[in-house]
């Protein structure tokens, strides 16, 4: 019972709706990505490398064996490394647009968080939390007023 309480809680709160969108975004970021990769930087690449294609360079460690009609009897075993090469790629890309997007959020929050920033609405938790140490850096002065004067 505790545990549908649990899960009534966590789903109202609203993090299962976030992460349930970020998970829709992040699979439709992982497609434009892919599409990128593939269409884009892979073939300028290819054209560069005469014509070799990535997708498909591999080290064969076992040839694929078939029988007189040929069909395949073994299959072929090998290492694609141009498809590891073309995943390192998406990471790269998916790592660098990322840190973009979080460099520019912690920008946003940071800017934000600036009480003393006015062309952007400062939180009320920040706004009061400055005011606060304002009234508490102006008590302190009053109390080390009253300290010298005795």
């Amino acid at each position: 019972m505790k545990f549908l309480k649990d899960f009534k809680e966590f789903a109202v709160k609203g993090n299962m709706m976030d992460m349930a969108i970020g998970i829709i975004i992040g699979a439709a970021f992982n497609k434009v990505i892919d599409v990128m990769v593939k269409k884009v930087f892979l073939p300028p690449l290819s054209l560069l490398t005469d014509g070799v294609n990535f997708q498909d360079k591999r080290i064969i460690l076992r040839e694929a064996v078939s029988n007189l009609e040929g069909a395949i009897i073994t299959d072929e075993v090998a290492i694609g490394y141009g498809a590891l090469g073309e995943a390192f790629i998406d990471f790269l890309i998916i790592g660098f647009t990322v840190f973009l997007v979080v460099r520019f959020m912690n920008g946003l929050r940071n800017k934000a968080h600036d009480a003393k920033d006015k062309t952007v609405a400062t939180p009320k938790d920040i706004e009061l939390l400055s005011k606060l140490t304002a009234l508490m850096e102006e008590q302190n002065k009053l109390l080390q007023s009253k300290k010298i004067m005795k």
